[in-house]
C-alpha cells in the first residue's frame, strides 16, 4: 500500500512540475526554487532527472532560446546577456561553452546593438557613448567597431 501512495504522490507532483514547465521553459534551477517547499528532495529530483531524459527540461535548450529572444531586443550586451542567465541559476560553464561555440554571430550581435544605441544617442559626443556602452558592459572593441561602421 505505501508503495501504491508513494507512486500517486510522484505522478501527482509530477502532473505539477510539467505544467510548470510546459507553461513556459524553465531553467532547472528554477524549478528546484519553485517546488523545494512542496515536493520532497529526493523525489523532485527524481522528477527533474524523469522530465531532463524527456527532454521537456534542458538548461541548453533554454540558453538558446533566451539568446535569441533577447536578441530580438537588439540593445543588450552580451555580459547583459549572461547575467539575465546566470540570474536564471544556469552553470556559468553551460552559457560559456554556448557563447564559444556562437562567438562570430554574438559578436555580430553586440555591434549591432551598439550601433542602435548609438543611432540613438546621436547629440552626444563619441567620448559619452563609448563611456555609456562600455557601463552597458559592452566590449571596447565592439563599441569601436560598432563607431567605425557608422562613420563610414
Amino acid at each position: 500500500m505505501l508503495d501504491y501512495e508513494k507512486l500517486k504522490e510522484y505522478d501527482k507532483n509530477k502532473t505539477k512540475v510539467l505544467k510548470y514547465v510546459i507553461y513556459k521553459k524553465r531553467t532547472e534551477n528554477e524549478i528546484k526554487r519553485k517546488f523545494e517547499k512542496d515536493i520532497e528532495p529526493d523525489m523532485l529530483e527524481e522528477i527533474i532527472y524523469e522530465l531532463k531524459e524527456n527532454n521537456y527540461i534542458s538548461d541548453t535548450q533554454y540558453i538558446e532560446r533566451a539568446v535569441n529572444e533577447f536578441m530580438a531586443l537588439r540593445n543588450l550586451s552580451l555580459k547583459q546577456i549572461k547575467y539575465k542567465l546566470l540570474s536564471k541559476g544556469i552553470n556559468n560553464n553551460l552559457i560559456d561553452e554556448y557563447f564559444y561555440n556562437n562567438k562570430d554571430e554574438l559578436v555580430e550581435y553586440e555591434i549591432n546593438s551598439a550601433n542602435n544605441i548609438i543611432n540613438k544617442k546621436i547629440d552626444n559626443s563619441a567620448e559619452e557613448i563609448i563611456q555609456m556602452l562600455l557601463k552597458k558592459g559592452f566590449e571596447y572593441d565592439n563599441v569601436k567597431e560598432a563607431l567605425e561602421r557608422r562613420n563610414q
